[in-house]
């Protein structure tokens, strides 16, 4: 029921009733994430959230933040927007987990032009599931109504993510040394980059939602271009318990290039071996149909590899079996080692078959 109070504001295009009506709707979703560091509910000014520190002996906190991107695009044209929640959770969560940080809670903003509740309960039911995924709270959020800021239908998301590392436990990349070796672990497509560039060749194609992708199994384009970003935490944090890793990278926007020399000595390069890995059908659409290269594809895209690990050669083995044994249905590679660097050229070197 609308107010006396706030006509006003619902006659300019702003609906505080929609509003009170998500939240009340979403609570049961915000609730189904808490962990027992959460001591507060949605509502207040702030979230609160008091960590377990027992066992750490210097904890430091990592933070993170991201949006989705233009794949909103997508979402709102095919009319699907059940994953790209997911897709939030995983840019924040995977970015912080590089450092070895366990994410403890996490906000979202969206961000619309009129409220459109049932969207909005969707959106935010896919970040439910990407922090369940993630093992961390949501805590709060914020809902904004601009009126004239966005087209009909269409919304704007961001994500904030806090973690914690004991400072011995803090990967930096610091250890890596020549020799190691880097294993890849499979992504599900094109996770969250380079849809300002998917999209163009989405047009291209002349393909629509409801066809089949082309190589992809019967999965409709709909389905694989909007293929939520994998969250690797759980299957990562196992791995750090017991194995040695050194350095770790989100291959995210900027692809191979650009990511993982955030995490190398300047000594060093890393010496990658092209089609060691599969390649989910996605990427051999973008180099066929959009007439890209491999290597133009490798420095936008993650080119079916979301996230590596950089270790001693005598640990892949085991670090290739636990992630394929997972229960998350991942698969993994050694697609390449760490070598002394070449001068000031650049840090990721190459290697194409033939």
């Amino acid at each position: 029921m609308t107010t006396e109070r706030s006509k006003a504001y619902k006659a300019a295009g702003v609906d505080i009733e929609a509003g009170n009506d998500l939240v009340s709707r979403i609570k049961h979703l915000v609730s189904s994430t808490h962990t027992k560091g959460v001591i507060s509910d949605i509502g207040g000014f702030g979230g609160l959230f008091r960590p377990e520190l027992s066992g750490m002996s210097d904890p430091v906190l990592v933070s993170g933040t991201d949006g989705v991107g233009t794949k909103l695009k997508l979402a709102f044209a095919f009319n699907k927007h059940d994953t790209v929640g997911i897709d939030l959770v995983a840019m924040s969560v995977n970015d912080i987990l590089v450092q070895g940080a366990l994410p403890l809670f996490f906000l979202d903003y969206f961000a619309t032009g009129r409220l459109d509740v049932e969207t909005a309960h969707t959106v935010i039911s896919g970040i439910a599931e990407g922090c369940r995924q993630a093992g961390c709270a949501l805590l709060g959020g914020e809902t904004a109504e601009m009126p004239g800021m966005y087209g009909d239908g269409e919304y704007d998301l961001a994500g904030f993510c806090v973690g914690i590392v004991d400072n011995a436990r803090l990967v930096d990349g610091s250890s890596i040394r020549n020799g190691d070796h880097i294993v890849g672990i499979s992504s599900s497509g094109l996770h969250s980059n380079g849809f300002s560039l998917a999209r163009k060749v989405l047009e291209k194609s002349g393909l629509a939602a409801d066809d089949p992708f082309p190589g992809a199994g019967g999965a409709t384009v709909r389905d694989v271009l909007l293929t939520p970003t994998v969250i690797y935490v759980d299957t990562v944090r196992k791995l750090l318990r017991d194995l040695d890793v050194r350095g770790m990278a989100h291959i995210t926007g900027g692809g191979f290039y650009d990511n993982i020399p955030r995490i190398l000595p300047a000594q060093v390069e890393a010496r990658i071996s092209f089609g060691t890995w599969e390649l989910p059908p996605v990427f051999h659409w973008l180099h066929e149909t959009g007439e890209l290269s491999w290597p133009e594809i490798l420095q936008i895209f993650n080119a079916g590899i979301g996230y590596i690990l950089i270790l001693p050669p005598e640990q892949v083995e085991e670090a290739i079996n636990r992630i394929c044994a997972g229960k998350q249905g991942l698969r993994a590679w050694d697609i390449g080692s760490i070598a002394m660097r070449n001068g000031n050229g650049e840090q990721v070197v190459m290697h194409f078959p033939g």
